[in-house]
């Protein structure tokens, strides 16, 4: 496995990635009163994978660029990078606001860094990086808090933050499994990963939720945005991100969406602007800063680390 490789396109794929999974909690949360939580997720992966895979058939259908084939780890990977969390995160938002789950999500680069340090090369826990990751993560710590949720009205119930953090989990653990993988087409790997996870989520929603119930026009159009977008564009983003820059890299993705999530209840919701926000947004900035400062310096042709 190379070491990992980031570039310009790196950093314009991973903006790209924050601003479609930061709005993501919101398109969940407006589709949520016309579709029970399972199904949701359910639709969400069958339109994503039904559009995968047509774009990998039309690009020759190959998967596998080397001898292994590692059937169980791909299912593994469906399940824990789409099925787990879509279900998670479908049902916590009948729980906790969007912007609790948007923000949950920066979990995700905590929890990658120690995994990343004993399982992928070249992506070791220096001070600096560890340093950043801390400081992003008190931004988290000061929008998860009092002031701000309070404003909303939302009673956060527990299990539904625990819902958000195991979705966190589970894309942490994908993130280092996927980056472990030999040599695969990248639009292949999410073609696969998804029907996995599809296989897995259909029948989770049939046997908990009974028959698919046939959505009215409007939540018809938010399970597509949310299928086409976050699911089927994202996930391929996300795996070639991965694969080329390396899953600590990708978990830069998960501080930028608690704050397109938040922005988004804050602008379309209407809710008030409260300076701990402020301050919020600027630390995770920082905290990205710092954590990638060697990245930012041979992007701009600097002197390595």
């Amino acid at each position: 496995m190379s070491q990992p490789q980031i570039t310009a396109m790196s950093w314009i794929m991973v903006a790209a990635l924050g601003v479609v999974w930061g709005s993501t909690f919101f398109v969940i949360e407006l589709a949520l009163p016309g579709i029970t939580p399972s199904w949701l997720a359910a639709y969400r992966i069958t339109f994503a994978s039904a559009l995968t895979f047509a774009i990998w058939r039309f690009a020759g259908g190959k998967l596998f660029l080397g001898p292994d084939r590692p059937w169980a780890v791909l299912a593994l990977i469906g399940a824990l990078s789409s099925a787990i969390p879509f279900i998670l995160l479908s049902w916590s938002q009948t729980q906790v606001t969007s912007a609790f789950a948007g923000v949950s999500m920066a979990a995700v680069a905590l929890m990658v860094l120690p995994l990343a340090h004993f399982f992928v090369p070249g992506e070791r826990m220096t001070v600096r990086r560890t340093l950043g990751f801390l400081i992003g993560f008190v931004g988290v710590f000061i929008l998860i808090g009092g002031q701000f949720f309070q404003s909303t009205g939302a009673a956060f119930e527990t299990w539904g933050r625990l819902g958000c953090l195991t979705a966190a989990a589970c894309y942490a653990i994908s993130s280092v499994t996927m980056r472990k993988l030999p040599p695969v087409d990248p639009i292949g790997l999410s073609a696969v990963t998804l029907a996995f996870g599809m296989v897995i989520v259909v029948p989770f929603a049939w046997a908990t939720e009974g028959a698919p119930p046939l959505p009215d026009d409007k939540t018809l159009f938010y399970l597509a945005v949310l299928g086409l977008l976050p699911t089927a564009g994202a996930n391929l983003l996300r795996v070639l991100v991965i694969r080329s820059a390396g899953p600590v890299f990708m978990s830069l993705t998960n501080y930028q969406v608690p704050v397109w999530s938040v922005l988004l209840s804050v602008i379309v919701l209407n809710e008030p602007w409260h300076s701990t926000l402020i301050w919020a947004l600027l630390l995770i900035l920082a905290g990205v800063g710092l954590s990638q400062y060697g990245a930012l310096r041979r992007l701009f042709g600097k002197t390595n680390p």
